[in-house]
């Protein structure tokens, strides 16, 4: 069970694919080939404008080229696979669009309830991280301040209460600034798995992440811009695991 594994699991490491930036399978499967080098944990595959023939295309390819676990990370509805290993069910806690909140979840829960996938209920909470991202645009929500620590700490409260299982906490792709490690050590002092993206590019950043409670940190446009940064992924990994 992949959230058994995320809540046992304190130091993990995920690859964020967006699969409309990933079409190519030469440059695909180098991805997977340094992925797989650097013992990262989890593959995450979705984004806020994919079409489903991409999406298909992304995961069908991994399923047939990896044994890392797969993991949706859906922009909308149509972002579901049965060949994923686990959904995360996300619901953007942080904004008020219902879409987001409850829509995209009616719109795709016969086809998930059908399916043979771990569905993972996910608090989704996107904060400032200093650009407009692709999310807060699309999703039309205004991400939480950064110095706002007590409404992002009310606002996580707030999706375990609901029964959320994780909480994903997130600065959105190409973000300036991460997600605060004070923030994070609040959030994982309420006693739940907690996922970090966004604006993270140094391993010490990553390492700073994890000490705050992280137990996944997710690595995104860093490696669209410099795929060897996987190399300094793996000396962290060995010294770390």
């Amino acid at each position: 069970m992949i959230l058994h594994q995320i809540s046992n699991n304190q130091k993990a490491i995920a690859v964020l694919i967006d699969p409309e930036k990933s079409q190519d399978e030469s440059e695909l499967k180098e991805l997977i080939r340094k992925s797989t080098f650097a013992k990262i944990d989890y593959f995450f595959v979705g984004g806020s404008t994919v079409t489903r023939e991409a999406f298909n295309k992304v995961i069908d390819f991994l399923k047939s080229n990896t044994e890392i676990p797969i993991v949706i990370f859906p922009g909308a509805s149509h972002q579901i696979s049965e060949n994923a290993d686990a959904l995360l069910y996300l619901s953007l806690i942080s904004g008020r669009n219902p879409d987001y909140l409850i829509g995209h979840h009616v719109m795709s829960s016969n086809e998930v309830f059908d399916m043979d996938l771990e569905v993972i209920p996910t608090g989704y909470i996107l904060v400032d991280g200093g650009t407009q991202s692709s999310v807060a645009y699309v999703s039309q929500t205004t991400p939480i301040p950064l110095d706002k620590a007590n409404i992002i700490l009310s606002t996580a409260k707030a999706g375990i209460l609901q029964g959320k299982k994780i909480i994903y906490l997130d600065a959105g792709s190409g973000a300036k600034n991460h997600v605060p490690s004070k923030v994070i050590h609040d959030v994982a002092n309420l006693q739940i798995p907690v996922i970090v993206g966004g604006g993270i590019r140094q391993i010490d950043e990553i390492e700073e992440l994890h000490e705050a409670g992280a137990n996944i940190v997710v690595i995104g446009n860093k490696l669209e811009e410099n795929i060897d940064f996987l190399l300094d992924i793996k000396e962290y990994i060995t010294d770390t695991k």
